[in-house]
């Protein structure tokens, strides 16, 4: 069963919704799409007017009276409530509805644990969890009551069950960091091999199921799994890409956000998302045909931030707008004709409408920051020729007895290092008309 609660406030224009950035009945298609990406069965949901929280159960006792009897009379086993629910909560509503209660975080967590393939993947979920689970040891179950240990005559208290649980808890989220330490100092490596080579790192977010792997696919020609389906990639993953002028680019998919995502939920996938964080360029792949667009693209932006992704400050960011198959004819073709400005770029990741645009876009940002230069190099200088190769984009090359001239362009984060080298090798413009050989 899924439940959809809408805690309301009386306010000056009557009850308004809490989480009022989007309607109850999104909100419920959404949880009941989390649940189907862990191939639950549905049997019962709904969305449940919430006037008055209760501290002990959220919802009233009439309506927990009646969530019991259907979860009787069906034989359910399992209640998801799409809403943070207190440990108290979640223990009553379980001794009152005699199944398995749980929360948005707690749904959001088993898609993680089921879908996290790569070992750095695996040590977040596990993060997280136990990180949820170490306020959750709140049950009757009669072996967190029992003591243990103690000393002197009387024996003493003890250490409860409860609490060897809570500290076997801790030393588990204390190795799991130590361990994803590891691979952070890890992927901080390979990082900074990537600085040292020319291409720009261009990254992909947004929301959960907005198209980005079939993007990314679409852009790197690679199998990437995609799916119509909630958080169908957890692990990032980096292709490189060949841009319409020669350019290379390397592209970084990244997990998808969602709407109400814990912060220790965010603290441990920060790894993951730390790519996002070293970019040159961000694209927001958006659902333009979900009707909550605008909504989810908040949710996003709203995460970025929390990462500290500053539009001023950070990365620059280019909205796509995926998915304008599935919109009307007319209004598609309008977003097309659009997509040659400053404003979002639209397309289909499916069926490639709109793909050269943005690979165009992305061209035409990267080049804004190189410089085109000319070089003039020795031709016994060899290794200089590789390395001219290495850290520039040859253009155009003049090779005559004594030189080789040539036209490259240097990226911005190859300018220090390709001037160090080159800076004796630089022609101004007046050697360009007057000292280039023939």
């Amino acid at each position: 069963m899924i439940l959809e609660p809408v805690l309301q406030l009386r306010g000056e224009g009557g009850q308004q919704d809490l989480r009022g950035n989007r309607s109850p009945e999104a909100r419920l298609e959404e949880a009941i799409g989390l649940s189907a990406a862990i191939n639950l069965n549905i049997v019962n949901s709904g969305v449940v007017r919430v006037n008055n929280p209760k501290p002990a159960t959220l919802f009233g006792d009439g309506k927990v009276s009646e969530i019991a009897g259907i979860v009787a009379s069906e034989d359910l086993d399992l209640v998801v409530i799409d809403h943070p629910l207190t440990p108290v909560q979640q223990r009553n509503l379980e001794r009152r509805l005699k199944t398995k209660v749980i929360d948005r975080t707690g749904l959001i967590l088993e898609i993680f644990g089921d879908r996290a393939r790569t070992k750095e993947g695996r040590l977040q979920v596990d993060l997280a969890h136990l990180t949820w689970q170490k306020s959750r040891l709140v049950r009757s179950w009669t072996h967190l009551e029992r003591q243990r240990g103690g000393a002197g005559f009387m024996g003493g208290p003890g250490e409860t069950q409860i609490e060897a649980d809570r500290r076997q808890i801790q030393d588990r989220i204390i190795a799991l960091q130590k361990q994803l330490e590891s691979v952070r100092r890890t992927r901080d490596l390979h990082r900074k091999k990537r600085k040292k080579i020319p291409q720009p790192v261009v990254a992909l977010v947004g929301y959960t199921n907005a198209g980005k792997s079939t993007l990314f696919n679409r852009l790197t020609e690679s199998d990437v799994f995609a799916k119509d389906l909630l958080f169908a990639t957890l692990d990032p993953t980096l292709r490189k890409v060949t841009l319409p002028h020669g350019k290379e680019v390397i592209l970084s998919d990244t997990v998808g956000f969602i709407s109400d995502l814990p912060t220790h939920l965010v603290a441990a996938f920060r790894a993951t998302l730390e790519e996002v964080l070293e970019a040159d360029l961000i694209l927001h792949v958006r659902d333009i045909s979900h009707p909550d667009s605008d909504a989810q693209a908040e949710d996003v932006k709203k995460t970025l931030d929390d990462l500290g992704v500053d539009a001023q400050t950070g990365a620059p960011v280019i909205e796509v707008w995926n998915k304008i198959d599935c919109l009307d004819p007319a209004y598609r073709d309008k977003l097309l004709a659009e997509a040659d400005g400053e404003g979002p770029i639209a397309l289909s990741a499916l069926t490639g409408a709109g793909i050269e645009q943005l690979s165009s876009r992305i061209d035409a940002f990267i080049a804004q920051h190189d410089d085109i230069l000319s070089v003039r190099v020795p031709v016994h200088e060899g290794a200089l020729l590789a390395k001219l190769y290495q850290l520039s984009e040859v253009l155009e090359r003049v090779d005559a007895e004594d030189f080789v001239t040539a036209e490259v362009r240097v990226s911005d984060k190859q300018r220090g290092p390709f001037r160090k080298v080159f800076s004796d090798f630089i022609l101004s413009d007046e050697a360009n008309t007057e000292d280039v050989p023939d």
